[in-house]
């Protein structure tokens, strides 16, 4: 039986606009995604043949194995467009944190749409797989695609970028996660077109603007917290401090190992007493991730 294993990598957003509401009731935005070396392992066993079966084991996290799982979810859509009634046993390892703006399901969802095109043999298009990635969900899409790039309508449509050198992040993970929708919900609308919009903790301009989260004031006001971390991360020497997504992660990036590494130490004492996680990672470059994550038909590993 065919087996492989494959990482599927977090990303952070390096900028966020919110552009205004949509009539789908989505919110028209303009982002930069950035993937980071924090990932999900997940392995892929083949199935019997022709049972149609496609099972979930999850350690890690209090996940359900079910239909509402993306990574099931991304199966059942795969075999809805291809027909195939090949089966897969998949295992999730689950490292990136649920409901941290890190992208960690719609990385999973994309992963898994790759891993069992190449573990069924199936000929997919990229359109086609791009398609399906977006009924999955906004970032689904860039999570086929990896490195830089901007992502605009709901976050889809992506237009890929020049990889920037490698850089270092120290990631402030709370103890308490934010719902996206609860976030937008919060959004107050000066901030769909104020160009100031939130505390600038921030510095370099990205490809979609001036370095910035337009997320941040919702988010801030649902967990008044999220800004005391970025503002010990630029305390302690952080370049830009922002929030990922609609949170509630908090990242601040350092140009070097030694910078993020002697911000991480400094931050003990900081770390304690809000009892949150903080993790360095660095930017994965959109060959790294071709290598790492999107591995050519007939290469099984694990």
């Amino acid at each position: 039986m065919k087996r492989l294993t494959l990482e599927a990598f977090a990303k952070v957003n390096r900028s966020l606009r919110v552009l205004g509401k949509r009539p789908d009731g989505y919110h028209e935005i303009d982002t930069v995604f950035q993937t980071v070396d924090l990932s999900d392992r997940i392995d892929f066993l083949e199935g019997e043949e022709d049972s149609g079966e496609v099972s979930l084991t999850i350690e890690g996290a209090d996940l359900a194995a079910d239909a509402s799982n993306l990574i099931l979810r991304a199966a059942a859509a795969l075999v809805s467009r291809t027909g195939t009634k090949r089966g897969a046993r998949i295992h999730l390892s689950k490292k990136i944190p649920i409901g941290g703006g890190l992208g960690g399901g719609s990385s999973n969802a994309a992963t898994t749409l790759r891993g069992l095109c190449t573990l069924w043999n199936l000929q997919l298009s990229d359109a086609d797989l791009g398609a399906l990635a977006a009924s999955l969900g906004s970032d689904v899409p860039f999570f086929l695609l990896g490195g830089r790039a901007r992502g605009t309508g709901r976050g889809e449509i992506l237009e890929p970028l020049e990889d920037l050198p490698e850089e270092w992040l120290v990631l402030v993970i709370p103890r308490f996660s934010l719902s996206t929708a609860v976030v937008y919900g919060a959004l107050a609308a000066p901030a769909l077109t104020d160009s100031a919009a939130g505390t600038n903790l921030g510095g370099s301009d990205s490809d979609c603007g001036p370095d910035r989260n337009d997320l941040e004031p919702a988010a801030e006001s649902l967990r008044g917290e999220l800004l005391s971390f970025r503002a010990a991360l630029s305390d302690f020497g952080a370049t830009s401090a922002r929030l990922s997504g609609s949170g509630s992660t908090v990242f601040g990036l350092f140009g070097d190992e030694e910078s993020a590494r002697r911000a991480h130490g400094r931050l003990a004492g900081f770390r304690e007493e809000t009892k949150t996680t903080m993790t360095i990672v660095k930017t994965v470059s959109r060959a790294a991730f071709a290598r790492r994550a999107k591995p050519s038909p007939g290469e099984h590993r694990g």
